[in-house]
């Protein structure tokens, strides 16, 4: 998959493309059916699948106090890699996109740069200035211009609809079941180990550490875990998603110490897979009550991991 950031490095396909617009927070299983469905019509078609977003996002840019993302960038990246997707193309949204008029959104995007032969959006679907664009608009300007427009179905389960919120309040509450149900993969968050503080060490507790958007979804505090990436399997351990309060931190971080494992792995990319929730985090008085409590939850980890199998 290729990752273009703003249309002047989008280079056209001379046969156009297939393609679909959204925020995809999540990729949840949704996004994966309308990706999967897209991805057999553009084989049909002989078209590469493209997936258009934004950064930031529309609600990041408009309200001061956005819903937290699902997953950070990267992962997004990640998980559009392994579903077949062939461009991901992000636009900027900035005061300059926001105002631009519906039509010329339609005709100078859509139609001359990306050349869309095929459009799958939501029938609810709004965009341009003021949102007065809708699908009807989308309908009515591709037929004169030879783009199909058609509406993503609903994904439901037992009834209800998947949706991003929906997951973003089982993270929040720390329901990662919950939230993998909806999302079709186990919740991981991935990133390149980098040099901490190394306060750890000193207490016995070495910790790989990943640093994270502070407007993540999930609940902060201390998780079960399982980490891919380090080799052929999982290797079990307990992490610690947040900023540290015991020592004042500031940046938001998931740190992760590895049940017997004892290795330089600085600068290795990583996946952390959140297994289960156990406590939410905390300021402690001093660093040999933390210790105790790093202890104790450690113990829990182990025991939940075993339990799992």
């Amino acid at each position: 998959m290729k990752l273009i950031r703003g249309l002047n490095s989008f280079n056209i396909n001379s046969s156009g493309c297939v393609a679909t617009i959204g925020n995809f927070d999540g990729l949840h299983l949704g996004h994966q059916r309308i990706i999967s469905t897209l991805k057999n019509k553009a084989i049909d078609m002989k078209l590469p699948l493209t997936i258009i977003s934004f950064e930031p996002l529309p609600a990041e840019y408009f309200m001061p106090e956005p819903p937290a993302r699902i997953y950070p960038m990267r992962d997004k990246i990640r998980l559009l890699q392994t579903l077949g997707v062939d461009h991901y193309l992000c636009l900027k949204f900035n005061s300059e996109f926001a105002s631009q008029k519906p039509e010329d959104f339609v005709r100078n995007v859509l139609l001359d740069k990306l050349s869309v032969k095929y459009l799958a959006v939501g029938d609810d679907f709004r965009f341009g200035y003021q949102r007065k664009g809708d699908f009807q608009l989308l309908q009515k300007i591709g037929k004169s211009a030879g783009m199909m427009v058609v509406d993503t179905p609903t994904c439901k389960i037992n009834d209800k609809r998947v949706s991003s919120t929906r997951i973003r309040k089982h993270l929040e509450a720390g329901e990662i079941q919950q939230a993998n149900h909806l999302l079709g993969v186990n919740y991981q968050l991935s990133g390149r180990v980098r040099h901490g503080d190394k306060r750890g060490r000193t207490i016995g507790f070495p910790t790989l550490n990943l640093k994270m958007p502070s407007h993540i979804a999930a609940r902060r505090g201390v998780y079960a875990v399982n980490v891919y990436g380090l080799g052929k399997s999982a290797i079990k351990g307990v992490a610690n998603l947040g900023t540290r309060p015991t020592v004042k931190g500031i940046e938001n971080r998931l740190e992760t110490h590895l049940f017997d494992f004892d290795a330089d792995v600085y600068g290795q990319y990583i996946c952390v897979e959140l297994v289960k929730f156990i406590r939410g985090e905390k300021r402690f008085d001093d660093f040999e009550i933390l210790k105790a409590q790093i202890l104790d939850d450690a113990k829990q980890a182990r025991l939940i991991l075993e339990n799992l199998g």
